[in-house]
């Protein structure tokens, strides 16, 4: 309907219709996406690369957290055992 109107405003059309002017605009900048060539491929790729990206920072926490974890435990050769004659037996 924008886009037969000569002339018309987003304002006009959105009043006809009973929208928010930019409500309207929206839905013109989407379809005016999705009538491009290759617009279904691009969309599905951002969807992808969004759920990477949710991934990746989902890991990085993990990794941050088990480094953290591992700073508080002594690594190997740190806690010593005193040799058996330096033990005390309990009677």
């Amino acid at each position: 309907m924008y886009r037969s109107s000569p002339g018309g405003t987003y304002a006009s059309v959105a009043k006809d219709l009973g929208v928010n002017h930019e409500t309207l605009r929206t839905w013109v900048r989407n379809a005016e996406q999705a009538a491009r060539p290759g617009a279904v491929e691009a969309t599905a790729m951002e969807k992808e690369n969004r759920q990477l990206r949710a991934r990746v920072k989902e890991l990085e926490l993990e990794r941050e957290i088990l480094r953290r974890a591992a700073a508080g435990v002594p690594g190997p050769g740190s806690a010593r055992i005193a040799p058996r004659s330096a033990r005390t037996r309990c009677p």
